[in-house]
């Protein structure tokens, strides 16, 4: 029987992104495995795309910056003194902050994104966000979820992972 993309089905896929201009984003060195049908484990555009195919079908979705990771916001950018930071510092490095206005859980991750004149500049912006993005994917399995799986919405990995995350 050939199995199809539909809800409740864990699908693996060999997949790679590029921007628009065919610049290499994400080359998907490790295969994508994700539970499929409403469970917000893919970009919904991705999953609407792959609904139906058989394994060695492959789709190539363009998404825009809002199906994607977000527009890119410019008040998530935090200036900073140099001195509320660890003396081993450099661009690139990535710090867990809240949001000004004190939200519960809304974590972001802030990214250092300069160090200047004794200032820190911090974006709390996906690196990829106001980037609309060619995802270009290939299932390569398909098998039924457990129930588990189903229930938490997301897929378990074999025995040599660890369990929920």
């Amino acid at each position: 029987m050939n199995q199809q993309v539909v809800k409740n089905t864990v699908i693996t896929l060999d997949y790679h992104v590029t921007d628009p201009d065919g610049e290499v984003v994400d080359e998907g060195r490790d295969p994508l495995v994700y539970l499929h049908g409403g469970y917000d484990d893919i970009f919904p555009k991705i999953e609407e795309a792959l609904q139906g195919k058989a394994v060695g079908e492959s789709v190539q979705v363009k998404l825009q910056p809002d199906e994607a990771f977000g527009e890119y916001d410019p008040s998530l950018v935090q200036i900073e003194p140099r001195k509320d930071f660890p003396k081993e510092l450099e661009v690139g490095m990535q710090f867990e902050g809240g949001p000004e206005d004190g939200g519960d859980d809304d974590f972001v991750i802030y990214r250092v994104t300069d160090i200047a004149d004794g200032k820190v500049v911090l974006d709390g912006n996906h690196p990829l966000a106001g980037s609309a993005l060619v995802f270009t994917c290939t299932v390569t399995a398909i098998r039924p979820a457990s129930a588990e799986e189903i229930e938490h919405g997301h897929v378990h990995g074999g025995d040599d992972e660890e369990g929920c995350h």
